[in-house]
């Protein structure tokens, strides 16, 4: 798996008075008091809907296969949400009517709660996707691990009015076993990718389009990303890469739990 950036990642600086937040205990007492409701949830939204306080354990492998099959294709997209990127994301994939993972930097979930309420509204999944984006995190302590997932939860869980990530997705691909038994004990599957577009270094649409054509056949987890930057390039491969995949036959789906 590619890693994305280097260091502490492309958040360090937005993220020192959010890591000091909360100790791992405080964060536990929060989970065991969280509500189960969702308010106001729609058909589609209950799709990802999980009930805070409903915790169960899931399978601690790395995800990449597609729960529609041989001829599902996963898309994910990292980093967000971003004000600017994630609604027009948001606008293609209604267009082709796809549904999506999305998985949340935890700093940018809690700036943005209306956004990650529009991404639940709309029938798309949450991933945890750490605090910080650390892209070294699996360099560091057990209990910084801790925080940077457990921390990140809470975050997207509050942002969302109740809904909590249904993923973990190590920055870069900076998995451990412990960060994976830790998430997997919190009801969220490690997630990985078949399919890194490298829209991230911004190569130009065609590029982008090209890489999915190319690796498709390795395969069913696409990776984008809706921040960090100009994400026009994605947005443009996006209109185009749906309709292409529905052309080929494949059923847009969500990864296996």
């Amino acid at each position: 798996m590619a890693r994305h950036g280097g260091g502490r990642g492309w958040y360090g600086k937005m993220v020192g008075a959010a890591l000091g937040v909360t100790v791992l205990a405080a964060g536990a007492s929060v989970w065991t008091a969280q509500a189960g409701a969702v308010g106001g949830s729609s058909p589609e939204s209950a799709v990802s809907a999980k009930p805070a306080g409903d915790v169960k354990p899931v399978d601690v492998t790395i995800a990449h296969a597609s729960d529609k099959g041989e001829r599902g294709v996963n898309v994910t997209i990292d980093d967000g949400p971003d004000p600017v990127w994630t609604p027009q994301v948001l606008d293609v994939l209604r267009e082709y009517g796809v549904k999506a993972t999305f998985c949340m930097v935890g700093t940018q979930a809690q700036a943005h709660p209306d956004l990650v309420k529009k991404v639940v509204a709309a029938g798309h999944r949450l991933c945890d996707h750490s605090v910080s984006h650390d892209t070294a995190m699996d360099k560091e302590s057990q209990s910084y691990q801790s925080k940077q997932i457990l921390d990140a939860e809470r975050m997207i869980t509050e942002a969302s009015g109740g809904v909590r990530p249904m993923y973990y997705r190590a920055p870069g691909g900076a998995f451990t076993p412990y960060s994976r038994s830790l998430a997997a004990s919190r009801g969220m599957r490690p997630l990985g990718w078949n399919v890194d577009t490298k829209d991230f270094e911004r190569p130009g649409t065609d590029a982008i389009v090209a890489t999915v054509e190319r690796e498709l056949p390795n395969g069913p987890t696409l990776l984008f990303h809706d921040a960090g930057g100009d994400r026009s390039q994605t947005v443009e491969a996006l209109r185009r890469i749906l309709p292409w995949l529905k052309d080929q036959g494949y059923a847009f789906g969500f990864p296996v739990r």
